[in-house]
């Protein structure tokens, strides 16, 4: 089968088409025909290569997969069989857990010490076949939404909803700053921020990216580019500041963040795409009462239910651009770029 793997960890260079062979099936695991593979910035991470994290090479990226169930293995239960069937349409579940620790029994699987993102640690889905736990399979109609479609929902929107509804207990008339409109995460978290009837203030880098995310629902758009976003936010929120910060970019908007935040607010953060090292004024950190909590994906619970939402059409997947296989550079170029508005995807 075609695959675009990687040897070595670098440049969009790296990025190579190659013959390899269709993956064999052990137990419990699935064939999956691969329609379309979104990207994420973990592929950017993963080809530039993770301090402290070794990549079994060559390696196959891409963690958002829609496409059709194609070959089943051996299972240990008949209980997967019967609720999977060959050439149903189906998406991935990105996370693979264990199944078995104490978190998973308690419906946190990115806790799980075994814990593996598809196209992080194992293959991925910038191929024509993909292997997976059968257990990850979540089958899908194409009748609302493309595989395009499909492949750009599961990782934003599951990442999103943990840090809003979960670990950010976002509730209506609150008001929650949601950083980059124009990426993948960004563009589900206004969804769902607005879904929960939170009051909705984003960031863009240039106007042309304005009035879509005020399509998608956001109350106040603001050009981090021409204008200092905590200085427009208190403004908007005449100097209270809002209640929820969204954060996943870094270093290049974390002190802004806090700044943003209203007294009692907190953070959630899920990413670092300008870089790993923050730092920060303890002082009117404790004396306002900030609380900051990290958000790692989500649970296979939180993904039904948001793919739920999706299915029904209350919230869409907002995709960008769709690149053949063959053109996998210049996806990532794109994605380097920052001049998308919501997800790119391969479609083998």
């Amino acid at each position: 089968m075609r695959a675009v793997v990687i040897r070595r960890h670098g440049g969009i260079g790296r990025l190579q088409m190659a013959q390899v062979p269709i993956p064999s099936l052990g137990l419990d695991e699935a064939l999956v025909e691969v329609k379309a593979c979104s990207l994420n910035h973990l592929d950017i991470w993963t080809r530039r290569g993770l301090p402290g994290i070794a990549i079994p090479m060559p390696h196959v990226l891409g963690c958002d997969v829609a496409g059709v169930l194609r070959a089943l293995g051996r299972p240990s239960a008949g209980r997967l069989a019967a609720l999977r069937r060959v050439g149903q349409p189906v998406v991935v579940a990105p996370g693979i857990a264990c199944g078995r620790c104490s978190a998973c029994r308690a419906g946190r699987e990115s806790l799980c010490g075994e814990y593996r993102i598809l196209g992080f640690q194992v293959d991925g889905g910038y191929a024509e076949f993909v292997r997976v736990p059968a257990r990850n399979l979540i089958p899908i109609s194409t009748d609302r939404w493309s595989y395009a479609e499909w492949a750009a929902a599961p990782l934003v929107f599951l990442t999103a909803w943990h840090m809003l509804i979960t670990r950010g207990r976002l509730q209506e008339g609150e008001k929650v700053l949601i950083h980059a409109a124009g990426s993948g995460i960004g563009s589900a978290a206004i969804q769902i921020a607005k879904w929960r009837r939170a009051v909705v203030l984003t960031t863009v880098g240039g106007p042309g990216k304005v009035a879509k995310a005020r399509r998608l629902g956001a109350d106040h758009v603001v050009n981090y580019k021409k204008q200092d976003f905590a200085r427009e936010v208190l403004r908007i929120t005449r100097g209270r500041g809002v209640d929820l910060v969204f954060e996943h970019i870094g270093p290049a908007t974390w002190a802004g963040s806090l700044k943003a935040l209203a007294k009692g607010g907190r953070l959630v953060t899920c990413g670092a795409t300008s870089g790993r090292e923050v730092s920060m004024d303890l002082r009117p950190f404790f004396a306002r009462e900030l609380s900051v909590a990290g958000c790692y994906m989500g649970s296979r619970r939180e993904l039904d239910a948001v793919l739920s939402w999706v299915a029904k059409g209350v919230f869409k997947p907002v995709v960008d651009t769709v690149f053949p296989l063959a053109r996998t550079r210049a996806a990532h170029r794109r994605m380097e770029s920052r001049k998308h508005f919501g997800k790119l995807v391969l479609a083998p």
